[in-house]
């Protein structure tokens, strides 16, 4: 038994921010309980079970959908003990990881692989995705039967886009029968093929390689057109531009079975952030304009947008010390995606149900995992934060092994303070 006492409760179901504490047995919430509770019962509440939590905020810990982590294949990049501990200091208590591994998670066999080593190495949840084409070649689908029973949560082949129509057709309606969830990654791949930014003034007066934002819509519109045909259930893994709104805004409205995600990075950056080609901040799809990043952060505020993710992607030294042209794409993000977030509830533009509601409720529904609620009943994965802690972001502090954080040496508020695992500490600052 644990009370927690003392906190401002984060209810991104109720949408309520309420003085209280949470009682957990048995690595559940047993009770939420009010904030004047009685604690002179020893025998309910023994003294050596509670936590004064200082009247900080409590909320679910964070569902975080499309982690990479690089076991193995790539473990100089990331492993499961590392991504475990950056996801515990970070506040995600469930890491949905990617199928792009080497090799490709395509297989119950390296399905077990994944979940068999991220429980011997993390304290944290694993829910593996696979790849919805064999080594995510877009040729030949997975056995997706066999996967889904081997415990896929979703079947992506992350951004590589399956540019055979008829392949991704057939795909996505053995998906239905199956009534497993596919996620796409909304680009035209020709047109965006190569690019390092979003084209525009800032890309031609650095003279790098550029994607229009309408590639997002395109690939978008494909695959909604496919949706509607097949009736599968689908997820855009990343939204970036206000171009794509629109489409996704009409297949919710018909009713089809469609969520979208956004990661931090678009919600707290833009274009200009690249500065003097810093690969830090090379991304895919590429940061877009102010006018973008606003539009992604109206549409979380709208429900529009589902859920909000780090798209955490380790890269090692060797493939950013390059030009940004040549330079490999991707941001780790799952230490910083709390404090960057906590961003937009300090600018005033979200608040904590709200964001709450995007990182930890949202994807735990959609991939039809149990948590990310402030409930009796619920599991007991659970982050206490500082949301006003200041402090400037050092790269080197990070405990993923890839240091390729765009936030490096920037002002940031909010800290993780404790995270619990099924009611069991495992992070305190």
């Amino acid at each position: 038994m644990l009370l927690l006492t003392n906190a401002i409760l984060i209810d991104p179901e109720r949408g309520t921010e309420e003085h209280g504490a949470v009682l957990i047995k048995d690595g559940r919430i047993n009770e939420i309980l009010p904030q004047d509770i009685d604690l002179s019962d020893k025998k309910r509440f023994p003294a050596g079970n509670l936590v004064d939590c200082g009247g900080k905020y409590l909320a679910p810990g964070i569902v975080d959908i499309g982690v990479k982590v690089c076991e193995p294949g790539e473990r100089h990049k990331e492993s499961f003990r590392t991504a475990g501990q950056a996801a515990a200091a970070g506040g995600v208590t469930t890491m949905v990881t990617r199928p792009d591994t080497i090799p490709t998670v395509d297989t119950p066999e390296t399905l077990e692989f994944a979940k068999r080593r991220g429980a011997e190495m993390t304290d944290v949840r694993i829910a593996p995705m696979a790849s919805l084409t064999k080594a995510r070649a877009g040729r030949e689908m997975v056995e997706m039967g066999f996967l889904r029973d081997a415990g896929a949560v979703a079947f992506s082949d992350g951004d590589n886009v399956v540019t055979d129509t008829k392949v991704l057709s057939r795909a996505m309606v053995y998906a239905r029968s199956l009534g497993a969830l596919v996620m796409g990654h909304p680009q035209e791949p020709v047109l965006s093929d190569g690019a390092a930014v979003t084209s525009g003034k800032f890309a031609s007066l650095r003279g790098l390689p550029s994607v229009s934002p309408l590639a997002e819509r395109m690939g978008l519109e494909r695959d909604l057109a496919l949706v509607e045909a097949t009736k599968v259930r689908y997820h855009a893994d990343q939204i970036s531009s206000a171009a794509a709104l629109p489409a996704l805004s009409r297949a919710k409205e018909a009713g089809h079975d469609v969520t979208a995600g956004v990661s931090i990075h678009h919600l707290t950056l833009n274009e200009l952030d690249v500065g003097d080609y810093r690969t830090f901040f090379k991304v895919k799809p590429p940061l877009r304009s102010e006018d973008d990043r606003v539009a992604m952060v109206e549409a979380v505020a709208s429900g529009l947008i589902d859920i909000i993710c780090s798209m955490h992607t380790p890269q090692d030294e060797e493939s950013k010390r390059l030009p940004y042209e040549q330079a490999a794409s991707g941001a780790v993000g799952l230490e910083t995606l709390l404090p960057a977030v906590l961003r937009l509830y300090h600018s005033g533009q979200l608040d904590l149900p709200t964001l709450f509601r995007a990182m930890s409720l949202n994807p735990a529904k959609r991939l039809g995992l149990d948590g990310g609620r402030m409930e009796a009943g619920a599991p007991a994965d659970l982050v206490l934060f500082d949301a006003g802690a200041p402090f400037v972001m050092d790269r080197e502090t990070l405990k993923s092994k890839s240091k390729n954080t765009p936030f490096d040496g920037q002002r940031m508020q909010g800290r993780v303070l404790r995270t619990y695992v099924a009611g069991h500490e495992v992070y305190a600052r």
